[in-house]
């Protein structure tokens, strides 16, 4: 893809990583010993909004919501609600629970809210060279954290979208939305979810010309720490960091990011209902 490019060697010293994405009961147990209030539960500023009527402004965020027919795929607002009510402990928005969903991806985490948590666990956010290395699992230049066949024996690899997006998710591979984090196999570092299920946050600032630079340079880029700033030509104002790993919205009719060189990206202050993190640690050298 694009912003992917041009490819470039890079190395990368040693680093504990989570062996899956946070989970809603780990992420619980932080709220309790912390009572910590995510950015999707905080009262809304009218001066960031102007013009918004202020009944309208009420915490809430993003919500996949599958269309009733197919529709053009050049519009994601046709699929995407900004739901009131809806975070981390109510996924579908005001009403919906945790339920049977202990061991899933904690989602509707802002950045702000995952940096946070990464203090108190005295963890870090993986840069995104980190995430792709621990992505491939020792593959080289694999398509997929497992391999090169999406579907590998004919069984689902991971949590990604099966029928017509966004109108029917067959959920041929188990689920349909969200699922545990361990719920399909690891790759070859015993690494859960590192294609599909939800994005992952990295530390790095987005751009999509990210890596021209390093690659003009023609030099190994070692422990690449992303640019110093952020900048998205379909929305040039809005702060943006990288994604990894791709969602269980992810299909090759519109979104193939569970390709383990695919990048992601998404506005710092804002959550989705696909959208989750896990940490590493550094080695000590």
């Amino acid at each position: 893809m694009p912003d992917a490019l041009p490819v470039h060697v890079v190395a990368v010293d040693g680093f504990w990583m989570d062996r899956a994405p946070v989970t809603n009961v780990e992420f619980e147990r932080f709220v309790k010993a912390t009572g910590y209030v995510t950015v999707a539960e905080r009262p809304l500023d009218p001066r960031n909004f102007p013009g918004v009527p202020r009944d309208k402004l009420v915490p809430g965020s993003a919500v996949f919501t599958p269309t009733s027919t197919p529709v053009p795929l050049d519009n994601p607002l046709q699929w995407w609600r900004y739901t009131p009510g809806a975070n981390w402990k109510q996924p579908e928005g005001s009403g919906s629970t945790l339920k049977k969903r202990s061991d899933h991806p904690v989602v509707h985490v802002a950045f702000e809210d995952v940096v946070t948590y990464a203090k108190w666990a005295n963890k870090r956010v993986p840069t995104e060279a980190e995430f792709e290395f621990a992505a491939r699992g020792g593959l080289d230049r694999h398509k997929y954290p497992w391999g090169n066949e999406l579907t590998p024996g004919g069984k689902s690899a991971a949590n990604i979208w099966q029928g017509r997006f966004p109108a029917k998710d067959h959920g041929e591979d188990g689920y349909l939305g969200t699922s545990p984090v361990t719920a399909f196999p690891p790759n070859g570092f015993g690494l859960y979810d590192m294609g599909g299920n939800v994005w992952q946050w990295c530390a790095d600032w987005y751009r999509p010309d990210t890596y021209a630079p390093r690659a003009q340079a023609g030099a190994v880029a070692r422990n690449p720490q992303g640019p110093a700033d952020s900048f998205d030509p379909q929305e040039p104002g809005a702060a943006k960091r990288a994604l990894r790993g791709g969602s269980y919205l992810c299909t090759d009719q519109y979104c193939a990011r569970y390709l383990v060189g695919s990048r992601g990206k998404s506005e710092v202050t804002s959550g989705a209902s696909n959208l989750g993190f896990r940490l590493v640690q550094s080695v000590p050298q």
